[in-house]
């Protein structure tokens, strides 16, 4: 697949402002897939979608993360997020994680919408989609912080953020966000069956690895 296609999934109002960034799909997942092309891994199909929110905070060359301590994504630092209740908006979904998980206030953090992305994961027939905010912070944040049940918050110089102990697609969307680059990309996941790196985790699930990628720019201020 080429950069210029935009991967499935997309919403229509979205595709013809995209402008691709990049794309890709790991050779590891090759001999295990069956695609109509040589060498393509095909994108997982979905017949549903559910609605989540990540917010971060950039101020004064550092990003605030969260160390998550137990749970989905357990040990790994993310934005602060969950799902959007019904009645909410994306908006207000997101400041109240924002609140609950990390104790900064939102009615000061300025969020704004920057970014959509959609993931995909084997065997799972709802895609994910979730809407990434952004936030400036305010003068007394430090003040607010607050160690929860849930997540640590951890302020990062933005030169130094650990993508290493983050998601896989963290560090192709990442620069965007900091940039104030609106953007929108989707990932997929899969097992590595019979291979070493399809370990067990939790009640006998296996580990996932990302086998395709796509990012691109939206040419607007905002999306949606």
């Amino acid at each position: 697949m080429s950069l210029v296609e935009i991967p499935p999934g997309t919403p229509s109002d979205l595709a013809g402002r995209l402008r691709p960034v990049l794309d890709g799909m790991s050779t590891r997942f090759l001999h295990s897939v069956k695609s109509g092309e040589e060498d393509i891994i095909p994108w997982l199909p979905h017949s549903k979608v559910k609605y989540y929110t990540n917010a971060f905070i950039v101020r004064n060359g550092k990003i605030l993360l969260g160390y998550k301590k137990r749970g989905f994504g357990a040990h790994k630092y993310n934005g602060f997020g969950g799902k959007v209740e019904s009645g909410e908006t994306p908006l207000q979904a997101a400041s109240r994680e924002l609140e609950e998980e990390s104790g900064v206030r939102p009615s000061e953090a300025s969020l704004r919408h920057i970014g959509v992305l959609f993931f995909m994961t084997e065997d799972v027939d709802a895609a994910f989609h979730i809407d990434i905010f952004k936030g400036d912070g305010y003068e007394s944040i430090d003040q607010d912080i607050t160690d929860t049940d849930e997540m640590r918050p951890e302020w990062f110089e933005v030169e130094h953020i650990p993508f290493d102990n983050m998601w896989e697609d963290d560090v192709f969307w990442m620069p965007l966000l900091l940039e104030d680059k609106p953007f929108y990309g989707r990932v997929d996941f899969r097992f590595l069956e019979g291979e070493e790196q399809a370990v067990t985790v939790g009640a006998g699930k296996k580990e996932t690895q990302q086998a395709r990628w796509w990012f691109g720019e939206v040419q607007a201020e905002h999306i949606g």
